[in-house]
């Protein structure tokens, strides 16, 4: 069920055409909003301001931007997730695994900022916050709990930064979102001793909404040298109204019907240091928080079948700490680095095959140029090590116990690891 688009709907969507893959951050969450922070691990972000991206992760840092600034880049991804484990169903068991099931993706980004005088500076944004996608393909032998699933996010802010005193700073905006996504899980090759042909649809469901939310953020310039960023973005509802196809066990066939599925974009809240050091060597930390204990569970509301459970996820919280450096080596060249820990969204025991969230650690490099005195071109890389984490399921859910009756409990294992190289070009009018 497609819905109808406005006019700003297309212009963020002609700007952020690009191709969802397994989230980096924690969850379905996208840390790559530019490839300046890329460089340093997203470390102190809420209190940086390099260029106009500032304003994605604090509205309030726009009053460091003069004049009017245009920042615009792209992030490769590579990830490489394998999925390895067994299928156990009676006295039988087979192997189930999948190999490199994410997507490679390139990350587009764009911003705009304009400073109206002294106090007041507005800002535009167009990003995306949110996106994942798994393919697990036809062959899975434990697809009975899921094969595939893609939740992805595009999103425009429009925001004003106000400078309140010489050192206290307020900023905030509103934020527009377009969402979409779908999950879908199949019958493997054991099931035909049940009868039921391989490759029969058992769950799908598709389906997209657009909705609003805000952010705001503050900084406290302490001194000269020394400097404190806080921010936080508000949870958006998306309710995704598409189409469904479930198995009926009653009727020994594929139904299809339509609905929707209510799925939280969580909030998130960030503060962050920036410390200049010497005149040379910067220092920068942040911690992020996520309240992913709001992603609770996957429910279809259908026009037939009504109350449909597609999967229960019952996440946890999760925090992210990054530390990270800048160092001017000359004039025009900046080098960076930096280290993350960013903390899974779930226990062991509520892992899954479709979004196998573990604990990640970054590792990142970059540098910006000067090319002249108003353009500047940045380049990031960051290397993430997946914890190897254990799967099983059923999980003691309803709606997995009824998957592991038709084709068996699945056991494994998932390992893991993601690189990422970008570049961000800026010009200040």
């Amino acid at each position: 069920m497609k819905t109808n688009k406005t006019f700003l709907t297309l212009a963020v969507a002609a700007s952020l055409a690009s191709v969802p893959t397994l989230s980096h951050a924690a969850g379905f969450q996208l840390a790559e909003y530019s490839a300046t922070g890329l460089g340093r691990a997203y470390a102190g972000e809420a209190a940086m301001a390099d260029n106009a991206s500032a304003q994605w992760r604090n509205p309030a840092m726009l009053t460091y931007l003069n004049g009017t600034q245009v920042s615009t880049g792209a992030i490769y991804v590579n990830p490489n997730v394998d999925v390895h484990g067994d299928v156990t169903l009676g006295n039988s068991s087979r192997r189930a695994e999948s190999n490199d099931y994410a997507n490679d993706a390139v990350i587009p980004n764009f911003y705009l900022s304009h400073q109206i005088n002294d106090k007041l500076v507005a800002g535009l944004a167009l990003g995306t916050n949110y996106g994942m996608e798994t393919e697990l393909g036809s062959n899975f032998a434990a697809s009975h709990f899921g094969d595939e699933a893609m939740v992805k996010t595009m999103e425009a802010n429009a925001n004003l930064g106000y400078q309140l005193t010489d050192a206290v700073s307020i900023g905030g905006g509103v934020r527009y979102v377009i969402g979409e996504g779908h999950f879908g899980a199949k019958s493997p090759k054991q099931t035909e001793a049940l009868g039921l042909p391989q490759g029969t649809t058992l769950k799908y469901m598709e389906g997209e909404d657009t909705a609003w939310g805000w952010q705001a953020g503050a900084a406290w310039q302490i001194n000269p040298s020394n400097r404190i960023g806080l921010t936080y973005k508000s949870k958006v509802d998306l309710k995704l109204t598409g189409t469904a196809n479930m198995y009926v066990t009653d009727y020994k066939s594929v139904i299809n019907d339509t609905g929707y599925m209510s799925l939280t974009m969580p909030a998130t809240a960030e503060i962050a240091s920036f410390h200049q050091v010497t005149d040379k060597l910067a220092l920068h930390g942040s911690i992020n928080w996520t309240d992913w204990s709001s992603f609770e569970k996957l429910e279809a509301q259908l026009d037939k079948l009504k109350t449909v459970m597609v999967k229960e996820e019952n996440w946890e919280d999760n925090y992210r700490f990054a530390l990270g450096a800048t160092y001017q080596l000359d004039s025009k060249l900046a080098l960076r680095s930096g280290v993350a820990y960013d903390m899974g969204a779930v226990s062991d025991q509520n892992r899954t095959i479709t979004i196998p969230e573990t604990d990640r650690i970054w590792l990142s490099i970059g540098a910006g140029y000067d090319v002249t005195e108003q353009f500047t071109v940045d380049a990031g890389f960051t290397y993430i090590v997946a914890k190897d984490a254990s799967i099983k399921e059923s999980r003691g859910y309803e709606s997995d116990n009824s998957a592991q009756k038709v084709g068996g409990q699945f056991t494994g294992q998932t390992t893991g690891s993601v690189w990422l190289l970008g570049v961000q070009a800026s010009y200040r009018f």
